[in-house]
This record gives structure tokens, C-alpha cells and sequence, in this order.
């Protein structure tokens, strides 16, 4: 069986599903539907970017999805999924709503809109540069969170993305206070992330339940695809789950770890990550040797599952 996965925040570059929009008007049509949904011109910041906006949370979002999708629904419109036996789908954070989407679990003009209203709310969360988030290479996550707790460390773990890479969330003094004690107590790397907020924390709260009200009022629809929520790291086919998990993600923890455990015992063993860069299936075989995995990035990938 096949599994597909999509990508977060930080695998945005100029230029991405350009080759995708350029040759299939199936993807045409995504950039359009998107546009015509947020009346913000996805377009032309991600083949251009002229003002600089690709790296800015309340458009980076919204823009990744736009390359998933995009990506995506060339893939399903070139290849029977039904045939690859396709039957779960999870994202890696904003790779989520990408999931949902190509799942047919909500639709694009919604997932849009709810991505760029998310974008809006992360980036206006905390006032800039007063938060962020750090990598750190070399610890798991229980090892992490022993050092949180034992230090009194005012952070949050934010993402658990393998057995050797886990990122903290919270104020940026706290961060650069906690770089040597972790450092002392084994970490190989402390990596200050690029990013404009504390994602995945209690920061995020305030955010999340303003989300809340709007991911409430979306209609959530049956289908035969599953979905691996962050929050939970479960498998389900409950839109009702789905749509609670969805709720919890923004200011919890995304279990990403846990969910590719979850696919092993779902019997998978093809997996394909769908949308720029290939953070995922790095991440994935840092996890688990269990799985076949590649990328569809850009329209040579396609050749790849031929």
C-alpha cells in the first residue's frame, strides 16, 4: 500500500511547481482556484517573489500548499491511485491542510482559505523577533523534554521529526539561554531556526482558538483516504476526529515521529512525498528503513513512479 505525504514551512524556494504549472493546466487551474479564493497572487511570489514575501509566514503557508496541490493533482490525473493502492495521507504541519485537501476531505477554495488565515494569525502572533524555534541535533525527544524539565527550562518541544532531530519552541532569550546547557548535556548541533515565531506552543494559543471558530464552520467530507493527524499521530477516517486533531494542531507538538510508527503498523510500504524539497524523506529514513520512499518535487520526479 501507498501513502502520501506533504511538506511544511521550510521547504519554500523561488520557483517551486513552476515546471508543473507550465505544462499541465490541471495545475494551472490550482494557482487560479487559490488566487480567486485569498486574492493574494501565489504566482507571482513563487516563481518571482519581488517584494520578498516567499519566507513570510502569512504567505509561505499558503504558497506551499499552492506547490503541493498543485503538484498533486497532476500526480492524481497522470496515475490511477486507486491502482497504487493509495490509502493514507499526512503533512508535516501546514502539510496537513495539503493532505486534507488532496484527500478530498475539504476542499481547495477552503483549505486556502483557512491557510491564509493561519498565516495571518501565526505571523501576527508574537510580536517579532521576541520568539523562535531551535533544532537540535543528536537527542530524542524523551532525552529533550528530561532536559526541560530538569533544567526548569521555560520551552516547548514543537516538532519530534526523528530519533535525532527534535525542535524547541518559545521566547528567544530562553532559547539562547538553553544552547549550552543542552549542548553540555550531548546535543551534537543547536540550530537556530530562520523563523519569524514560537510555532507549535502555548504561544500559538491565543492563534489556535481563533482558528478554532473557522475550522469549525468548514465542512469536513467522507472519503476513502485516511489521515494521520499531527496532534494525535493516529490514523483515522473520522472527518470528526480529523477535524479535532486539526483544531489542537497549531499550539501542540506535531508528532511526526509517531506518525510514520503509525504507518509501519498500517501495513504501508511505498511512500510518496509530494511538494517541494525532500526534507520528509530524509526524515522518514532517519526513522525507519521499513519503507520505499520517493519525492516528487519536480516534473522529471514523475518518472520515478512510472
Amino acid at each position: 500500500m501507498t501513502a502520501i505525504l506533504f511538506p511544511g514551512q521550510g521547504s519554500q524556494y523561488i520557483g517551486m511547481s513552476e515546471d508543473f504549472y507550465k505544462n499541465f493546466f490541471n495545475s494551472k487551474l490550482v494557482f487560479e482556484e487559490v488566487e480567486d479564493s485569498t486574492s493574494i497572487d501565489v504566482k507571482k511570489i513563487m516563481f518571482a517573489d519581488p517584494l520578498n514575501q516567499l519566507n513570510l509566514t502569512n504567505y509561505t503557508q499558503l504558497c506551499v500548499f499552492t506547490a503541493s496541490y498543485s503538484i498533486f493533482r497532476v500526480l492524481e490525473t497522470e496515475f490511477d491511485l486507486k491502482e497504487m493502492n493509495v490509502n493514507t495521507m499526512l503533512g508535516h504541519s501546514l502539510g496537513e491542510y495539503s493532505a486534507l485537501a488532496s484527500s478530498k476531505k475539504i476542499t481547495l477554495s477552503d483549505c486556502a482559505k483557512l491557510l491564509k488565515l493561519r498565516g495571518d494569525l501565526m505571523h501576527r502572533a508574537v510580536k517579532p523577533n521576541e520568539s523562535g524555534m531551535a533544532a537540535l541535533i543528536g537527542f530524542d525527544c524523551a532525552s529533550v523534554q528530561n532536559t526541560i524539565n530538569e533544567e526548569s527550562l521555560d520551552l516547548q518541544i514543537a516538532n519530534d521529526n526523528s530519533p535525532t532531530q527534535v525542535v524547541i519552541s518559545g521566547m528567544i532569550n530562553n532559547i539562547d539561554q538553553s544552547r549550552d546547557i543542552f549542548l553540555k548535556k550531548g546535543v551534537k548541533k543547536f540550530v537556530k531556526l530562520n523563523v519569524s515565531a514560537a510555532f507549535h506552543s502555548g504561544l500559538m494559543l491565543e492563534a489556535q482558538n481563533i482558528m478554532k471558530k473557522h475550522i469549525e464552520e468548514t465542512i469536513f467530507f467522507d472519503s476513502d483516504i485516511s489521515i494521520i493527524s499531527n496532534f494525535s499521530s493516529k490514523i483515522s477516517n473520522s472527518s470528526k476526529m480529523i477535524k479535532e486533531s486539526l483544531i489542537n494542531q497549531m499550539a501542540n507538538k506535531v508528532r511526526w515521529k509517531e506518525s510514520i510508527n503509525e504507518l509501519e503498523t498500517n501495513n504501508e510500504n511505498f511512500l510518496i512525498e509530494v511538494g517541494p524539497g525532500k526534507v520528509l524523506s530524509g526524515l522518514v529514513k532517519r526513522i525507519t528503513s521499513s519503507f520505499d520512499i520517493t519525492s516528487i518535487d519536480q516534473l522529471k520526479d514523475l518518472e520515478l513512479i512510472k
